[in-house]
């Protein structure tokens, strides 16, 4: 019997590729030069614009503020002039207007003492208020705004607050090294979560690849009623809903949140930029990415500020050893490809892969085989193949009515099909469809 928890349906088992950069200690990128700031990089209504050009800016000022209930508030990361407010694409195909910086004045923090605050007599709102106007936003990949998703509805109550330390995608280890690093920031992050939750019990997850990490938190958490629960090494495990399952044995019903079944998530990331915000005043002008991949020089885990480029951060590791097949921001099988290695880095931003010929592995599509090894492989109990015929067909009602929007989008079927069906591309097309058609109704 399997000692280790996981969930019960599907999951796949793809190469780690984390041994590269999971005994590289973090360290930080030079401070860029110029700052591409993108005022979406949250879930939700981008941030509304407070600069223009010429306007000259401090460190961690506030640039952007929330421009709705769900939106978050975007900072400077260097002290400068902004010389131009222009429109990009970010690597997930995101159009968004972005504040160029050019560095020019002396940094706030930069080097020096941080005077920290004693949050324990805060109330709930005060610190509500405080992550709102930090800008923090979950950095497992959701970037859902932080003040939103720890504010709980009337009537609804928090029994199990879970801590997402999986870090399940190939090659990733950013996770992992802030585990390492940045252990009491998180417990500390827990414990303002806990005042503001007031749950029954907190638990961590973490896969068991990581036994370094599970036995560093759980000598931080001694002193706290905090449970540490090692999970099988499972893809994708550090999925929200999965993760629910591998650790709760609960299942969140179809087009619901966590809270329907008592339970709010938020990732090791997120925790550590929850501590800096409410104790140090720090707000979330930079975070840990990976860089990593076969084409890299010299891979490793960097802390790289908000808005740096990604070029740079591939020259911090050395460059590129050979021509890369392709670039993926966020993990294999979950990131986005994109090609501008000007993008900017955001608060959302785990990892920079440039994958070699040999680690792609290409091939043209074929028809469906009806094999069914897409179902097998589904953590939600799926038919992908289905779906993607309704989609494939323009019938977006039945892809719907098929599970289109409890797909997770995890890339298992993709991954294991023989055919080489781009899936999980066309269910993320079809949900872009779906949402612009109801805009357009709406409107």
């Amino acid at each position: 019997m399997n000692r280790f928890s996981t969930f019960a349906r599907g999951g796949i088992h793809p190469p780690e590729g984390k041994g590269a950069t999971s005994n590289k200690p973090i360290r930080n990128a030079p401070l860029p030069a110029i700052a591409v700031v993108p005022f979406s990089q949250h879930i939700g209504a981008p941030a509304k614009p407070l600069v223009e050009p010429g306007d000259h800016v401090e460190e961690a000022q506030i640039i952007g503020e929330p421009a709705g209930f769900v939106s978050a508030s975007v900072h400077s990361p260097i002290p400068g002039t902004v010389t131009e407010i222009k429109s990009l694409y970010l690597p997930s195909g995101i159009r968004t207007t972005a504040a160029v910086i050019e560095l020019d004045g002396e940094f706030s923090r930069l080097g020096k003492p941080v005077r920290t605050r004693d949050w324990s007599e805060m109330g709930q709102d005060e610190i509500l208020e405080i992550l709102k106007q930090h800008g923090v936003v979950g950095q497992g990949g959701a970037t859902f705004p932080s003040h939103v998703k720890f504010s709980i509805p009337k009537g609804r109550s928090c029994e199990i607050f879970l801590v997402n330390a999986a870090e399940c995608e190939p090659y990733l280890s950013a996770d992992h090294r802030v585990m390492l690093e940045h252990t009491e920031d998180i417990i500390e992050g827990i414990r303002i979560i806990k005042k503001l939750l007031d749950p029954v019990r907190i638990i961590i997850g973490v896969e068991a690849n990581k036994p370094d990490a599970i036995e560093k938190l759980k000598d931080a958490c001694a002193a706290d009623e905090i449970e540490v629960m090692p999970l099988k090494v499972k893809y994708p495990q550090g999925a929200e809903k999965n993760l629910i399952e591998a650790i709760l044995g609960r299942e969140v019903p179809s087009g619901k949140l966590p809270i329907e079944v008592g339970v709010i998530n938020a990732n090791v990331g997120t925790l550590v930029s929850v501590c800096e915000a409410v104790r140090d005043d720090k707000p979330v002008i930079e975070r840990v990415v990976t860089v990593a991949g076969g084409a890299i020089a010299q891979p490793g885990n960097i802390r790289a500020r908000v808005g740096s480029s990604i070029r740079d951060l591939i020259e911090e590791c050395g460059g590129l050893a050979e021509e890369p097949e392709k670039f993926v921001s966020g993990g294999p099988l979950m990131g986005f490809t994109f090609i501008d290695l000007d993008s900017p880095v955001t608060k959302g931003t785990s990892g920079i892969l440039a994958l070699t010929k040999k680690e792609v592995k290409s091939f043209a599509p074929t028809a469906c085989l009806s094999c069914g090894r897409c179902v097998e492989a589904c953590p939600m109990g799926l038919v992908p193949t289905t779906i993607f015929k309704n989609v494939e067909h323009e019938r977006l009602d039945e892809a719907t009515a098929f599970g289109l929007d409890d797909c997770v989008l995890c890339g298992a079927c993709a991954y294991v099909c023989p055919s080489h069906i781009p899936l999980v591309s066309a269910f993320k097309a079809a949900r872009g469809r779906i949402r612009r058609l109801a805009a357009m109704n709406k409107g």
